[in-house]
């Protein structure tokens, strides 16, 4: 009888708290976050919207990066990460588009290091170098502020970012799952609008995996250019090792002399070709950025690239697909190259598939 009491008033005095967050994707909910990214660092003013009280203002740091906190009415954190803004630094993160591996340790400063793991195996998994530079300048004051408002008791979190915040948010998604020392019970739930490709198919494999079942989302204007970048180029060495590659060197060898003559040159220079271009990338979007970065980060120490730039999406896709009615609306006028880009035209288009 005492055991049943106590029972009763634990069910009183600490009711359970509801989920809140809910699988799939859920347009007023993306409606209703896209009003922060509107308002970008002017809805600190503000303080507070219909649905959402803000918590915080990081400080700008790396590639005048930034993040903002906020608490939604039903409890839930809400993560934002900015994105691009109008300092040649901002936009040099983009074009420091070298791979690294999903997996290591950056120098940041002459007394900080970035420890990483973004995927499961890095031995494959591949991401962009200047946006996992820039959220490394960022993580630690995200992870101390997460860990704060779980002593609080909040355990559900949206990871929002759009444009180059959308590539940061996805990675900083994959960031919290592999941290060490991260509460295993917290419920995130990510949405990447208008953002570019954030590393190659591993690490997106590796990042659809941990979303599986409705957790992560990348909302595309298929008008937008900017979600098809990075440039992105495949070649023979971005293939699973079990592949018809692997030893074609070694199969023309069993051949005929002119047939492994022939067969070496044709391969030889299809491979040429693509190999040279990745070595490019890394002279020009590796080596040649990280000297324009050190300008403002001179205590930055050049990572190690590897030897690929094979880009792919990540996150479960959700396409507005731009008709006829819209580019009369949107119309490109031969300067206006981010018309397809801004906000407005992907609320338009999501109020137009996701009515609500």
């Amino acid at each position: 009888m005492q055991r049943l009491l106590w029972v009763i008033l634990a069910f009183v005095y600490f009711p359970l708290q509801a989920q809140q967050l809910k699988p799939g994707f859920d347009p007023k909910e993306f409606y209703d976050l896209m009003e922060l990214v509107k308002w970008g660092d002017s809805s600190a003013v503000s303080k507070s919207f219909d649905h959402f009280k803000l918590l915080y203002v990081s400080p700008e740091v790396g590639f005048y990066n930034r993040w903002l906190l906020w608490k939604r009415n039903d409890g839930v954190g809400v993560i934002q990460i900015r994105g691009t803004v109008s300092h040649q630094e901002s936009w040099l993160a983009n074009f420091y588009a070298a791979m690294i591996p999903a997996s290591g340790c950056i120098q940041l400063t002459d007394s900080t290091r970035f420890t990483y793991k973004l995927a499961a195996d890095s031995g494959t998994a591949y991401v962009h170098t200047g946006w996992t530079i820039a959220l490394g300048y960022m993580a630690p004051d995200i992870v101390a502020h997460i860990k704060s408002m779980y002593a609080e008791g909040v355990k559900e979190f949206i990871i929002l970012g759009y444009s180059q915040g959308g590539a940061i948010a996805f990675l900083t998604r994959s960031y919290l799952e592999y941290l060490p020392g991260m509460p295993r019970d917290i419920l995130y739930k990510t949405y990447c609008g208008a953002a570019p490709k954030p590393g190659n198919l591993y690490y997106a494999y590796d990042f659809d995996l941990i979303t599986r079942n409705g957790w992560g989302f990348r909302v595309v204007n298929s008008a937008d250019w900017v979600p098809e970048t990075p440039l992105s180029l495949q070649t023979v060495n971005d293939f699973n090792p079990v592949n018809p590659f692997m030893n074609v060197r070694g199969e023309l060898k069993k051949q005929k002399f002119f047939v492994r003559l022939y067969g070496t040159m044709v391969y030889n220079k299809l491979t040429r070709t693509t190999n040279r271009s990745v070595r490019r990338f890394r002279k020009y979007l590796g080596g040649f950025v990280y000297k324009l970065s050190s300008k403002h980060l001179p205590q930055l120490k050049q990572p190690c690239y590897v030897y690929s730039n094979n880009y792919m999406t990540a996150g479960a896709p959700i396409i507005l697909m731009a008709d006829e009615a819209y580019h009369q609306k949107f119309p490109f006028n031969g300067k206006n190259i981010f018309v397809h880009h801004f906000p407005e035209p992907y609320l338009y288009l999501l109020k137009k598939y996701y009515p609500f």
